[in-house]
């Protein structure tokens, strides 16, 4: 077992001129935490320090130590070697961005509690969860086996009533639509938006600060293209499979933060078994989920993360309409236990689903975001 041996602390010898000589260096932003964290340090090797041994010293297991540390702590320690000096590796772990306590459980990214209404998510990028790429960074598997799906999906316990997620998508080009999207929704919505947005991370940063869970838009070829063009980074049902993962990974690779994909049209391509089958490898390696729109119900993808929308809010675009369609997902939830659905950004779609919402926990519903109704 590997070891460390630090000096006990005591209030007699207690270093003040190399206190303040942390404080004057580059690591005062992360002072008080260091304090904090080497207050408590020194509380427990006080009790731990087992009878019989030196008084002046005490061995406390690294291992232990670290078994249920945050995010980063391993990774910032696994190449240090020697002992650990208290006052700089102290500093130097406190100065690591970590998620808001009480969130999540980072042994496995199990949601302990959701955030409070309005609470940020965890600002993106977190460390371990992307590489550079040909375009830009790209999404990883951490070396611990946590996917960026567990990493950037809002926290979520249920209550025992039935569950109802919403997807609002085409977001990131119309500014005046995606604002009101972003600070008129509930948190527990989620929001997609399109790759080719300009100001892509900031519209997906804003998205979290807000408590939005995020996914990304990847287009995909619809039954009449090229009537209906997606765009340059489309991918098409008959390219080879190197070509769609070349197209996926510039998509990917337009900003961070986004816990899984879902599909602008693509009735061509998700009908075709080979075109699915690598798009789904390729995002299932990257540790994303992929939620559709309903349009590739039947798919099951193999180990994927996946989730389909049973209805499309406003297939239809009017009010009766969408409050029909709100009143199916609420039945499709009594009957099930769950149900998801999706839409997108039009003005009178914001306005429905924002007042839908604000009473859905009054008629015995919880409000979900979509990874909650992910299946693997």
């Amino acid at each position: 077992m590997a070891t460390i041996a630090l000096p006990r602390i005591s209030v007699p010898h207690f270093d003040l001129g190399r206190i303040r000589g942390l404080l004057s260096s580059r690591y005062a932003g992360a002072g008080a935490a260091a304090l904090v964290l080497a207050a408590a340090m020194a509380i427990l090797l006080k009790l731990l320090s087992p009878a019989g041994h030196d008084p002046n010293r005490v061995r406390v297991s690294l291992r232990a130590a670290l078994a249920h540390a945050p995010q980063g702590w391993r990774e910032t320690l696994s190449p240090f070697k020697g002992p650990l000096q208290v006052g700089q590796d102290v500093v130097r772990l406190s100065e690591r961005p970590l998620p808001p306590m009480g969130t999540v459980n980072w042994r496995r990214g199990v949601a302990l509690a959701p955030p409070a209404p309005g609470a940020p998510l965890p600002a993106a990028p977190i460390a371990g969860f992307f590489a550079p790429g040909p375009a830009g960074p790209l999404p990883i598997i951490a070396q611990d086996g946590r996917t960026p799906f567990e990493a950037y999906r809002r926290p979520f316990l249920g209550n025992g009533r039935p569950k109802i997620a919403l997807v609002i998508g085409g977001l990131g080009l119309n500014e005046r639509a995606t604002t009101a999207a972003i600070e008129t929704l509930p948190p527990e919505i989620t929001l997609s938006f399109t790759p080719y947005a300009e100001g892509l991370q900031g519209w997906i940063d804003m998205a979290r600060a807000h408590g939005h869970e995020v996914l990304l838009e990847t287009p995909m070829e619809p039954i009449d293209y090229p009537d209906n063009d997606p765009g340059p980074y489309t991918l098409m049902s008959g390219a080879q499979g190197p070509e769609t993962v070349r197209k996926l990974e510039w998509i990917l690779s337009r900003a961070t933060g986004y816990c899984g994909v879902t599909n602008y049209l693509g009735s061509r391509f998700l009908a075709s078994d080979g075109a699915y089958q690598t798009f789904a490898n390729a995002v299932r390696g990257r540790g994303l989920a992929f939620i559709d729109d309903g349009s590739a119900a039947r798919r099951s993808g193999d180990g994927l993360v996946r989730g389909s929308a049973e209805r499309v809010i406003d297939d239809q675009l009017n009010q009766t309409a969408i409050d029909q369609q709100l009143l199916a997902l609420e039945a499709g939830a009594l009957q099930r236990g769950q149900a998801l659905g999706s839409g997108f950004a039009y003005p009178v779609t914001l306005e429905k689903v924002a007042q839908w919402a604000h009473s859905l926990d009054q008629r015995g519903f919880q409000l979900a975001p979509a990874s909650a109704l992910t299946r693997q």
